[in-house]
């Protein structure tokens, strides 16, 4: 492998943004780099741009497909990188210039990490920090909290099967997350904001949070081995849930409407909560 890190960014109708966020590539003060830009079939001008910085810097390269998604436009770019490490970067996001240099570093001072990503950012019509919480496998497996732009290892990527194709939608760097992360893999943040995550009116995470139901039972599809262990807690779950709330049906009609304000019934719905919306999609299997 000739470059250290392989920066993947797949692109589909993004020229408007396309050279904020290769400009934040070219100012890295890590230079042992390599871009490539997937086309994924876009309509506007992506392609042109993408061209440009080609011509520009060899350390950049780009490839045209036919529309597949983001998971697939990862993979693609993946499979045509020599780097040893990969960040993958969407077309409409930036890095800071020192991104590059202080994830190495960390990866070079501390061999047994597997995974690093940074404090956050959200700029465009929102700008404000990204308030994502503390890193846990526990807590990954019902929520994301590390964006697609991490840095890891490619020959780590090399024993998963990649970014799902079936995630075209929504949610698949979280997916590739649960495949890519083990109990006890060590993952490292740096305390500095060194990525900037683009707010815009119309943009896939709307249409992430219109369908995230769908999207979450595909989540739940693609890892049932790691959700099995919590069926029995689903089923109590639906068992207490079903309970709680025939307790507070027959205390409303007894006049008793502040029981949802007790202690009790407030702890027992912040302890299950966790487990509401998988057991909803394992209802639907």
């Amino acid at each position: 492998m000739n470059d250290k890190v392989s920066i993947i960014v797949p692109c589909y109708n993004q020229a408007q943004f396309l050279s904020q966020c290769l400009d934040s590539i070219l100012a890295q003060t890590y230079t042992d780099w390599e871009c490539i830009v997937i086309d994924d079939g876009s309509s506007d001008n992506s392609f042109n741009v993408a061209k440009e910085y080609c011509r520009k810097d060899s350390r950049f390269k780009c490839i045209h497909q036919e529309n597949q998604g983001p998971s697939v436009a990862r993979n693609n770019g993946i499979l045509q990188s020599k780097g040893e490490f990969i960040l993958p970067l969407d077309a409409d996001d930036k890095i800071a210039e020192t991104y590059l240099e202080k994830a190495i570093s960390v990866f070079e001072s501390q061999p047994d990490v597997k995974l690093v990503y940074c404090k956050a950012e959200l700029f465009g019509d929102v700008n404000e920090l990204w308030q994502l919480p503390p890193y846990s496998y526990e807590e990954l497996l019902w929520g994301n909290m590390i964006f697609c732009s991490a840095l890891y290892r490619r020959r780590d990527y090399d024993k998963t099967n990649g970014y799902n194709p079936n995630m075209k939608n929504g949610l698949e760097d979280w997916d590739f997350w649960l495949s890519f992360l083990l109990p006890l893999d060590k993952v490292y943040q740096i305390e500095e904001v060194l990525f900037y995550y683009r707010k815009k009116e119309f943009s896939r995470t709307k249409f992430v949070e219109k369908n995230e139901q769908l999207l979450l039972r595909d989540v739940y599809n693609n890892h049932k081995e790691l959700y099995a262990p919590y069926l029995s807690d689903i089923i109590f779950f639906h068992n207490v849930h079903s309970i709680n709330e025939c307790i507070v049906s027959d205390a409303i009609q007894k006049g008793e409407d502040n029981i949802r304000s007790t202690k009790a019934y407030r702890l027992g719905k912040i302890l299950l909560k966790p487990l509401n919306w998988l057991r909803n999609i394992v209802n639907k299997e």
